[in-house]
C-alpha cells in the first residue's frame, strides 16, 4: 500500500497529495499533504529536504533513496488510522514508523502519550563516515528494553560485561547483586562481541538455536519477524492510573472502585456484540435491562489481576528491591459478566468481595503504603461458543433451536394448528358444522407410517434365522430366549 500510493505522488503538487486506501476505488482514501512528515521524527528535524533523495523514476523500490518517502507516506498513514480511532472509537494511540516491528516499537516510545514519532534514515552507516541514525538510537537504550532481550539474557549479559573473569568462574551463573544500567552500546562494542561470543554468553541447555546471532541482530535493529494480523479480541484488558500518594485504605478503595468500573466498561465495549437471534427492544426505554438485552458476550476472561507499585525508597540499597510491581490473580466470578446490572453496582461488588482482599495479602499494613501506581486487568480469554472462526466451540442451544426448526413442518396457511406436545397420537383441530367452533378428532399414524416402522424395526435385525417360538397364549413368535420373560407377562395380566 505504501509503495502503490509512493507510486501515484505528483512531485509538482506535494501539498494537494491524496492517499488511496483501496486500488479498486479510486475515491476511499485522503488527502494530504507530503512536503513533510507528520508528527515527529528522530532525530528531531523539524524540515526535512526531500528534493535531493527523491527517486528517480526506475529506481528500486529496495533503494535506500525511495525509504525517505516510504516513511513520509506512512507517517500520514499513521496520522489518518490514529484520527480515525479517536473519532469513532474514543482511543487514543501512540505510533512509531520504521522498517522492523522493534524499531517501530522503540521510536513509538519516545514521545508518549498519543503522539508519533519517524526514525529517519540514513539506517546504515554511509561510507562519507555519516553514522547510523539506527545506531544511534539504539545505544541509549537499557538492555533490557529491547525487546526479545528478557530479563535472564539481560542478566547473563551484565554479569558478563561487569566481570568476564568471574563470570567464567561462575559458569555463566548471573550475580544479581551486580545488576546495574548496561546499555546497548555497551555490550554492541564490547571488545570480541559478537554472534559467537553472545552465543557463549546466551547459550547453553534450554536455549534456542541462533541465540547469539538473534540477540547480535536485536541490538543492531534487525528484526525479521512478521507482523501478524491482529486478533479479533484482546489478550487482556487493563486500566491503570498513576498516583501522588495514596496511604489509606479508604483512599485506594475509592481508586479502585473507579479503576474496576472503567475496566468493566471496556470490558463491555471489547467483548460483546449485538445477538442477531434476540429482537432489540423498542429505542424509546430507558431501563438497563432493556439496553443490554440484545447483547451477549463473544469472549469472557477467567483471570482478574492486581498490580500495585509503592513509591521508590530513598535508600539505593532498597531501591533495587522496589522498582517492579508487585501483582496478585484471581479467578473473576461469574458475576462480573451480568449485563442487566449496572457498571457501578458490579464495579462496588468485586471491589468489595475480591480486588480488596487481594490487596490487602500484597500489602498487609493497616496503612502507610505510599502507593504510587495502581493496575487492575483481566486476562486468560475464552472465546464463548459461537459461530465466529475463533469460537471454541458451537452454541448447543441455538443449534438444537435450528434443528428443531428445519424439522417441524409447515402449518403456516394450512388451517390447522400445530399437533399438542402431548405424547401418544397428535391431536388437531379441525372445522366443524356443529354449533361449537371445532371439534377434536384422533389421528393415528397411516400404514404408510406402520410400513417406516415395521421397515425400520427389520432393518435393525443382525440375524434374520433366530430361532423363534410360538406363544401358547397369543401366538405371536417369540425368540427363545425372551419366551419365559413373556410368559411371566402373561401372567402378570391374568392376575
Amino acid at each position: 500500500m505504501i509503495t502503490y500510493n509512493v507510486d501515484l505522488l505528483n512531485r509538482n503538487d506535494l501539498e494537494h497529495s491524496f492517499f488511496h486506501l483501496n486500488r479498486q476505488d479510486p475515491t476511499l482514501g485522503f488527502a494530504f499533504d507530503a512536503t513533510g512528515f507528520h508528527g515527529l521524527t528522530y532525530p528531531a528535524a523539524p524540515n526535512v529536504a526531500l528534493d535531493s533523495a527523491w527517486p528517480c523514476r526506475g529506481t528500486p523500490h529496495n533503494d535506500p533513496h525511495a525509504l525517505p518517502l516510504k516513511l513520509l507516506v506512512a507517517s500520514h498513514l499513521a496520522a489518518y488510522l490514529r484520527g480515525q480511532l479517536e473519532e469513532h472509537k474514543g482511543y487514543t494511540a501512540t505510533v512509531g514508523i520504521s522498517t522492523s516491528k522493534i524499531l517501530a516499537k522503540l521510536v513509538g516510545n519516545t514521545y508518549k502519550p498519543n503522539n508519533q514519532t519517524t526514525l529517519l534514515p540514513p539506517y546504515t552507516a554511509a561510507e562519507q563516515g555519516a553514522q547510523s541514525n539506527v545506531l544511534n538510537f539504539l545505544d541509549a537504550h537499557d538492555i533490557r528494553k529491547i525487546p526479545g532481550i528478557g530479563s535472564k539474557l539481560s542478566q547473563k549479559l551484565i554479569s558478563y560485561l561487569k566481570d568476564p573473569a568471574q563470570w567464567r568462574l561462575n559458569q555463566g551463573v548471573p550475580d544479581t547483586a551486580k545488576d546495574d544500567t548496561v546499555t546497548v552500546r555497551d555490550v554492541r562494542l564490547f571488545p570480541r562481541m559478537g554472534p559467537a561470543l553472545l552465543d557463549k554468553i546466551l547459550g547453553g541447555p534450554g536455549s534456542p538455536n541462533g541465540i547469539g546471532a538473534k540477540v547480535w541482530g536485536l541490538i543492531h535493529g534487525v528484526d525479521n519477524s512478521e507482523v501478524l494480523p491482529a486478533r479479533d479480541l484482546p489478550t487482556q484488558i487493563s486500566i491503570e492510573d498513576s498516583y501522588g500518594c495514596l496511604s489509606t485504605l479508604e483512599e485506594v478503595r475509592r481508586e479502585l472502585v473507579s479503576l474496576t468500573a472503567s475496566l468493566i466498561r471496556r470490558m463491555r465495549v471489547d467483548l460483546t456484540e449485538e445477538d442477531p437471534d434476540v429482537v432489540a427492544p423498542a429505542a424509546d426505554s430507558q431501563s438497563l435491562s432493556r439496553t443490554t438485552s440484545n447483547m451477549r458476550w463473544v469472549a469472557r476472561p477467567r483471570t482478574v489481576r492486581l498490580s500495585t507499585r509503592p513509591r521508590t525508597p530513598t535508600s539505593s540499597e532498597a531501591q533495587a528491591h522496589s522498582v517492579s510491581r508487585i501483582s496478585r490473580s484471581a479467578p473473576l466470578p461469574q458475576y462480573a459478566f451480568y449485563l442487566d446490572v449496572s457498571i457501578d453496582a458490579l464495579a462496588e461488588q468485586l471491589v468489595q468481595e475480591l480486588v480488596i482482599s487481594m490487596f490487602r495479602k500484597l500489602h498487609p499494613g493497616k496503612a502507610g503504603w505510599n502507593i504510587r501506581l495502581l493496575n487492575i486487568a483481566v486476562t486468560n480469554m475464552v472465546d464463548s461458543a459461537g459461530d465466529r472462526k475463533q469460537s471454541s466451540g458451537r452454541d448447543i442451544e441455538k443449534m438444537f433451536q435450528k434443528q428443531d426448526m428445519g424439522r417441524r413442518p409447515d402449518f403456516a396457511g394450512s388451517g390447522t394448528e400445530r399437533p399438542s406436545p402431548a405424547t401418544g397420537p397428535a391431536y388437531v383441530s379441525l372445522p366443524s358444522n356443529n354449533t361449537s367452533s371445532s371439534s377434536q378428532i384422533i389421528m393415528g399414524l397411516d400404514q404408510h407410517a406402520y410400513k417406516t416402522c415395521g421397515d425400520a424395526w427389520e432393518d435393525s435385525d443382525e440375524d434374520e434365522n433366530m430361532p423363534c417360538v410360538a406363544c401358547s397364549s397369543c401366538g405371536a413368535m417369540i425368540p427363545h430366549f425372551a419366551l419365559v420373560a413373556h410368559e411371566v407377562y402373561h401372567s402378570a395380566l391374568g392376575q
